[in-house]
């Protein structure tokens, strides 16, 4: 079967599709609104299947991969809140000592793609660490709208808590350089603008379609940014340009792409939204910033 794009679904599909994922409308509520429309002869039901994620498809890098090493690993919570967890992925076999990646999920926690993203960030030569949010909750359940509802429960600011904690492991990692970067997809784009507000050691930050901080916050920013947004994009996208004159005010190093047409999430490779060249470019210059700056 060909892969279904988003060119295979009507815009304002798309667009309740983003509503669904972020919470703003019900399962329920979609499934009404879809049912209008008879796009590849599917019922509501099935336009939200096709819409979904496909993991197994879309892996790039088996987690067996003779080319990495990867483990789950456990560190402290700050302030006595328990135990965290994630996923540690570096190269098999390297020398000295590598520069380290934060990889951040959506709002769904550490699901197989996330897993993925970090299985490729070490395949180009860096340590990376995928924390997942729900851990304390009992981890990502297999299941995307359960880990939806589950993650709505999260306290916050523990979270964003356990986000810096995370960096700091990184920072110490024995087999790293003890210099961090940070990459977020969604909710961990904008965890990504977070940390960079609240790091200021932090050598670099890639947000993908990340929700932005407050003029204030931008203003503690010292890390480079690297910055992806989906042309289609208007919900994460109404608040750049407040974000931009803030990082212009406050001197910020940064470097904003904004990729006419695609959808939000067009780097997830698992889902319709997924636009392949998109997603290769902003891959790229993801890389070569990381190298630029973590590297030195």
């Amino acid at each position: 079967m060909t892969r279904k794009t988003a060119n295979d679904f009507n815009p304002e599909v798309l667009q309740l599709f983003d509503k669904y994922v972020h919470g703003d409308i019900s399962r329920r509520g979609f499934l009404a609104s879809v049912a209008k429309y008879s796009v590849l002869g599917l019922t509501a039901e099935g336009l939200l299947e096709a819409l979904n994620p496909n993991f197994a498809e879309a892996q790039q890098i088996s987690p067996n991969d003779a080319r990495i090493k990867a483990s789950y690993v456990e560190y402290p919570s700050p302030n006595g809140y328990g135990t965290l967890r994630g996923y540690l992925v570096q190269p098999a076999r390297f020398e000295g000592k590598l520069p380290t990646v934060l990889v951040v999920h959506e709002n769904r926690g550490l699901n197989p793609h996330i897993e993925d993203i970090a299985r490729r960030v070490a395949l180009e030569n860096f340590i990376a660490f995928a924390p997942d949010a729900l851990f304390t909750l009992g981890g990502y359940p297999g299941d995307e709208d359960k880990a939806r509802e589950i993650f709505k429960t999260l306290d916050q600011n523990k979270t964003r808590a356990d986000f810096i904690a995370a960096a700091e492991v990184l920072k110490q990692l024995p087999e790293g350089n003890g210099k961090v970067g940070v990459v977020g997809f969604c909710y961990g784009g904008g965890i990504s603008n977070f940390l960079a507000t609240r790091i200021p050691d932090l050598a670099a930050a890639v947000p993908f379609y990340g929700g932005q901080p407050a003029a204030e916050e931008a203003a503690k920013i010292k890390a480079p940014l690297l910055l992806h947004f989906a042309g289609a994009d208007e919900r994460v996208n109404a608040g750049w340009p407040a974000y931009e004159a803030a990082l212009k005010a406050a001197g910020v190093n940064y470097e904003a792409h904004i990729y006419p047409g695609v959808q939000h999430g067009f780097n997830n490779d698992t889902t319709p939204r997924f636009d392949e060249a998109a997603a290769k470019l902003a891959w790229e210059r993801t890389i070569h910033f990381f190298n630029a700056h973590l590297r030195v």
